[in-house]
């Protein structure tokens, strides 16, 4: 397999390098066919430092190093994130990596000196207008005084006496292992830091096609999800989800102001509404806060009116993020054209009175008014419902009533499912594919130039292939979000189902007797909360919970609980038991809650010890049918008993030809048992580790293989 080997560049002081190299040193480790050399340059900011940096140019840390990436002497540049210019230079792409260091500010004194030492007229270094509105509040009879250089330069003033106060990016600190020089940690609400602040951003060629595939790992797919019209309750619950899940909103006006209410108070809401006549922002200026908050690595929901693909300007806003290779995904919902016909009773199909209906609008674009003749109405696209079985009897008579057999037509086959497929030719043989490739599947027959057209699934790590979710419900949500998040479409079939026990409700009203509860899956921390809940235990008397890992830890705090141990690395079963074992003490009483299928070998290991264990059942696996299976592309097992029950279900000789995923050790030997190839195994026991290792994969074997992105 060929390596890849890029020059990327950075500033030349000490803090850009070891961040850079960081950085790098991290992508390397997810891209093991490639290799980074880190270059220094100076830029104009650290030749410069006589200027204020209130007064300089946006590209004043960035301009040599992205003329450089442009000329093609470099391959990319990494930057802190906050000295990115925006936009950035023509020519260009970019995007953040996710790997943020401490936002905070932090206030820096001279050694041995302390914050009730300063004077009231101390001199304070700043740098920015925010740091200086902080002092004028905090030191209101302190000297402001501008201070330049790298960090080292600004300690050095600082030590010298030149200033008595220094304040500076937590971040840089951090990096450089100087934290014991920070005298008071400043708090995000005292001094809001930029967006950027604790981020870096890599700057590379526009189209580059090999960091097109790097940034779709750090890009999570856009959401253009339909508001429905009039009021929140004509929003489907899909969308619902999005919005409680999403990092920022861009929301229109034309929509229930009731469904922001679904937002967290945390999330950033941007309102870019339009009506007639009153535009809140430009067209180009909303599709570029869309693609600028993707490219930060944010899960973005761009919340429209109605349904976005009816009047709604939707293919603009898409052929953006198109032309940008970055991933996105629709959800469509209620338009005005149903509010005002099904929610009135006018309906535009009545049985003996109509069997279908025309939609356009008068306006053009810029606002001027078309023609609505028979000729325009004529070549409006067709929408064909119950036609699949009939389709080439429809195609003839197009064709006999002077429609030419090469207009191009589709059938939607399972259209908004996640086994939904397209396809595609024209009214001389769509007839024939219908039949061929149907296989009575119910389907729309679309006539028209729009069927040329499709969305582009292919910019995520995950290129649109579907992922066969069969772990229990307690993991879908976070699973699916990451396979959407990811690119990819995430075929959820859960293949067992978490039964309580009678023996747990016993347990549970016990739960306080003990020092420890030991929860080793999200699984068992969703039916210890049911059994909770049940037994109506005071939360209060819970003991300290400890889990296997981060995604048990987060499924406890969903609970109101907290974790109070868990591995530091090893989240498997051999990472809990060492875990624990360590901390065991004569007379330690434990509980330990598990499935049916889980075995009772880490009970027997705690009491050999010297621990008391109870080890209890307080959930079962139970298998779910399905009438068929799925296609899927890739399959993730989270557990021994959702392979167990996909092989009595369907057959392992199905797994044949697919990418087998398996989360931990325990489902690796499962599968192994039915001789099935394994072709990933999480770094860590987690889904998300597992998933996140997918994707990388997927853009690995894309770096690799395609011949026109090698160097």
């Amino acid at each position: 397999m060929a390596n890849l080997n890029f020059k990327a560049g950075t500033r030349s002081s000490k803090l850009a390098r070891v961040q850079t190299r960081n950085a790098l040193d991290r992508l390397e480790a997810m891209f093991a066919e490639c290799t980074f050399g880190d270059v220094a340059l100076s830029s104009p900011g650290d030749r410069d430092l006589q200027t204020d940096l209130r007064e300089t140019p946006g590209d004043f840390f960035t301009q040599d190093l992205d003329r450089q990436v442009l000329d093609g002497t470099l391959d990319c540049a990494v930057h802190s994130a906050k000295d990115l210019p925006d936009p950035v230079s023509e020519g260009l792409d970019w995007f953040w990596l996710p790997w943020r260091a401490d936002p905070r500010d932090a206030i820096i004194l001279a050694p041995g000196r302390a914050l009730e030492d300063l004077p009231p007229d101390a001199r304070i270094g700043v740098s920015s207008d925010r740091r200086e509105a902080y002092c004028h509040a905090h030191f209101p009879d302190a000297q402001l005084c501008t201070i330049r250089g790298n960090i080292e330069e600004r300690l050095q003033q600082l030590d010298s006496g030149d200033f008595d106060m220094v304040i500076m990016a937590a971040a840089a600190l951090v990096r450089l292992d100087l934290t014991d020089r920070i005298a008071s940690w400043i708090t995000l609400d005292d001094l809001p830091p930029p967006d950027g602040q604790g981020f870096l951003a890599v700057t590379f060629r526009a189209g580059d096609e090999r960091f097109l595939r790097i940034r779709s790992c750090f890009c999570k797919a856009v959401t253009f999800a339909a508001g429905g019209i009039g009021s929140g309750g004509t929003c489907t619950l899909d969308v619902l989800k999005a919005l409680r899940e999403c990092d920022v909103c861009l929301h229109d006006a034309l929509m229930g102001p009731d469904l922001l209410d679904h937002i967290l108070a945390s999330v950033e809401r941007i309102h870019v509404g339009k009506r007639a006549g009153r535009h809140s922002l430009p067209q180009p200026e909303i599709t570029a806060l869309v693609a600028r908050y993707a490219r930060r690595g944010l899960r973005t929901v761009r919340l429209k009116g109605g349904d976005p693909g009816v009047f709604g300007r939707l293919a603009e806003e898409v052929e953006t993020l198109d032309a940008l290779h970055l991933p996105y995904r629709t959800l469509p919902g209620v338009s005005s054209l149903t509010a005002a016909t099904t929610g009135t009773g006018m309906l535009l199909t009545r049985r003996g009175l109509s069997r279908g209906f025309c939609t356009m609008t008068p306006r053009m674009a810029g606002g001027g008014v078309g023609s609505i003749d028979s000729k325009e109405r004529a070549a409006l696209p067709i929408v064909f419902y119950m036609a699949v079985s009939v389709s080439d009897q429809v195609a003839r008579e197009l064709i006999d009533d002077g429609v030419r057999a090469e207009t191009p037509a589709a059938i939607v086959f399972n259209a908004g499912s996640d086994q939904a497929r397209v396809v595609s030719g024209t009214l001389a043989d769509i007839g024939a594919k219908a039949k061929a490739e149907g296989g009575g599947m119910p389907g729309l027959f679309v006539v028209g130039e729009v069927t040329r057209y499709r969305y582009h699934t292919e910019w995520g790590a995950m290129q649109g292939r579907r992922i066969l979710l069969t772990c229990s419900q307690a993991l879908q949500d976070s699973a699916a979000r990451l396979v959407t998040d990811c690119g990819g479409v995430a075929v959820a079939r859960p293949l067992i189902r978490l039964e309580p026990t009678a023996d747990g409700v016993r347990c549970i009203k016990g739960v306080a007797d003990y020092d420890w509860v030991v929860l080793t899956s999200p699984s068992a921390v969703r039916c210890f909360g049911d059994l909770l809940r049940r037994a109506q235990v005071d939360l209060r008397s819970v003991p300290k919970l400890v889990t296997c890992g981060g995604g048990t830890t987060m499924a406890v705090r969903e609970l109101g609980l907290n974790a109070d141990i868990e591995p530091a690395s090893d989240f498997g079963a051999e990472g809990l038991a060492d875990t624990v074992k360590e901390l065991i003490a004569p007379g330690l009483k434990i509980l330990r809650l598990r499935s049916d299928k889980a075995g009772p070998d880490l009970a027997e290991r705690w009491r050999n010890a010297g621990a008391t264990v109870d080890d209890c059942v307080i959930y079962s696996n139970e298998p779910v049918a399905y009438e068929q299976c799925p296609d899927f592309d890739a399959v993730f097992f989270a557990s021994a008993s959702a392979v167990e029950a996909f092989d009595d279900l369907w057959g392992s000789a199905l797994l044949d030809g697919k990418t087998v995923t398996a989360i931990g050790r325990p489902t690796l030997a499962a599968l192994e048992a039915r001789k099935v190839a394994v072709d990933l195994v999480g770094p860590e026991a987690t889904v998300e580790s597992t998933l996140t290792a997918l994707a990388t994969t997927y853009v690995r074997t894309c770096l690799t293989a395609n011949k026109e992105i090698q160097l």
